[in-house]
This record gives structure tokens, sequence and C-alpha cells, in this order.
């Protein structure tokens, strides 16, 4: 059910990334440059975090026993290349992009400084231990939560165009 909720999840940046690009908005040359290096950065990882959650749903779905998991995964991954593309540096992308994008929205004063804060803090969340992915992601749509949403702001409030949240 875990992996099911991953992919469900990491999908969604698929239209986050071009988002968090358009967001940061005309910056001159270098600025586009960079968003849109960020964001290919971001959709690199994320094509590899939905890679690997699929491999280790047909594993897992494959598999009769432990014993069987272990041997697929080893037959898998003793593929060459697939190691790395797929479950150690392939997915690294997809957090430096989010970042990336995230303190030039916040240099640009486009988002507040606690979100890019908070995706680290989530990153370095789900670094410590995989089952602190939740919570992670939880960080991560903390971060990414809309700021003129009514959760936000007192009933009746009007929002201020251009204020950071």
């Amino acid at each position: 059910m875990g992996h099911i909720a991953l992919l469900a999840g990491v999908l969604q940046f698929a239209l986050v990334f071009p988002a968090l690009r358009r967001m940061t908005g005309p910056a001159g040359a270098a600025g586009r440059a960079s968003a849109g290096a960020a964001t290919l950065f971001g959709l690199a990882g994320t094509l590899a975090v939905v890679a690997q959650a699929v491999i280790d749903l047909v594993v897992g779905l494959s598999a009769a026993d432990r014993r069987e998991v272990n041997r697929l995964f080893d037959e898998v991954q003793s593929h060459p290349g697939v190691l790395p593309a797929v479950y150690t540096v392939g997915p690294m992308p997809f957090y430096v992009g989010l970042v990336w994008l995230m303190v030039q929205l916040a240099v640009r004063r486009r988002v507040g400084a606690w979100r890019p804060a908070l995706v680290v803090l989530g990153t370095v969340t789900m670094a410590v231990s995989l089952d602190l992915m939740p919570l992670g992601g939880l960080m991560f749509a903390a971060a990414l939560f809309p700021r003129d949403l009514p959760l936000f702001r007192p009933l009746g409030a009007p929002q201020l165009p251009g204020r950071a949240a």
C-alpha cells in the first residue's frame, strides 16, 4: 500500500515541477535557464522514483515469499545501470530540482523562506529513514500548499496580491 501511495504522490510532481517553474516568472535569460534546468532535474528524478516504485510493486506482487522477492530484486538490479539510475543516483535530481525551484521562488519573494526550508527538512527526514517517508511527504505537502486557500487566512480577509506566504 505504501508503494501505491508513493507512486500516486510522485506522479503528481509531473505537474508540480512545471507549475513551480511558471511561478518563478520572468527573471531574464539566466533566471529562466536556471528554472528550466531545475525543472528538468526534478522531472528526471521523478521518472527514476516512478521506475523504482513500479519495479518494487511488480516484484512484490510477483513473488510468493521473501526469498523470491530478494531473488527478483537481485535479478532486476543486476542489469547494468539499473541500480544507479533507479535506486541510488537517479532519484537525487528529484530533491535537488525541488529545493532549487523553491529557493528561486523564495529569493524572488514569490513564497516565504519557510517553504524551501520545509522541503529541505522533509528531504532530510526521508533520508534518515524510509519509515519517515510519510512525515517527509507531509512536510512537502505543507511547503507546496497553495497560500491563497482559506486555511491560510482568516475568513473574510482579502488575499493581498504579491505577498509571500
